[in-house]
């Protein structure tokens, strides 16, 4: 995990634990005493690939030093139902305002690095690769961008700031695809961004789209990859948390 994934790891986990505790999560406060601590352990309850691990791994500690967690999987292993992924030994509190966190987190990603996978095996003996897009959850690009990478799947640009990808409606706004790659040279030469530069033009028809030299063809035409990777997860309950 490299520094700034974990940065932006941290950001997240922040917001999203705020967002959902809020002013504090009352029927634990109300109904179970702060010292009291316990056990839980990630059940898998379907087959496929497992993606969420260094994720949960982070996100226990990061409420509470003390929490002790014990891997029992890695991500991108394949997962059979009945199997355990993890045990987490920790304060209840820390737990159960953790859980759906954990839950919402490996479930999404479980199943987005799934369906890559799946992808990823049929196209075995060819040189074309999966990419992944920008139509990703808001404020979860991150994960679901990791989960594609757990799954075989190669990431393509992050953002609109890491890449210069002219699409139809630049070339349409700037008045056509020559004037605009000849701009974006020019702007390239003058800021020196460090980003790449591509043109992607949408000709290729989405009949064609269901072999893999089309695919390999249309690697960067959205309209002729479907379902796209990144916003068509199997959101499945792949996996449960349970106290014991």
């Amino acid at each position: 995990m490299s520094t700034n994934f974990q940065q932006q790891l941290a950001f997240l986990i922040k917001n999203a634990l705020a967002e959902d505790i809020g002013d504090g999560d009352h029927s634990t406060i109300s109904s179970i005493p702060p010292e009291a601590r316990g056990k839980a352990v990630l059940k898998i309850k379907e087959d496929g690939i497992l993606a969420g691990m260094a994720v949960a791994s982070y996100i226990f500690p990061f409420m509470e030093k003390e929490s002790v967690f014990t891997a029992f999987k890695k991500d991108g292993e394949s997962m059979m139902y009945g199997e355990k992924a993890f045990e987490v030994e920790a304060k209840v509190h820390t737990i159960l305002q953790a859980e759906r966190l954990v839950l919402n987190c490996m479930q999404r990603m479980s199943g987005i690095a799934t369906l890559t996978h799946s992808y990823v095996e049929k196209l075995k003996g060819y040189k074309t690769r999966i990419l992944d897009t920008r139509k990703t959850t808001p404020n979860f690009r991150l994960l679901e961008k990791e989960a594609v990478r757990i799954g075989g799947g190669v990431n393509h640009r992050f953002g609109l700031f890491d890449m210069i990808m002219l699409k139809d409606n630049h070339i349409d706004y700037c008045g056509g695809l020559e004037k605009a790659i000849n701009l974006a040279h020019e702007y390239v030469q003058q800021k020196k961004p460090g980003s790449v530069t591509r043109a992607s033009l949408r000709a290729c028809s989405p009949r064609r789209c269901g072999n893999a030299s089309a695919i390999t063809a249309c690697a960067r035409c959205s309209r002729c990859i479907s379902p796209s990777i990144s916003c068509s997860p199997t959101m499945k309950q792949m996996v449960s948390l349970a106290a014991f």
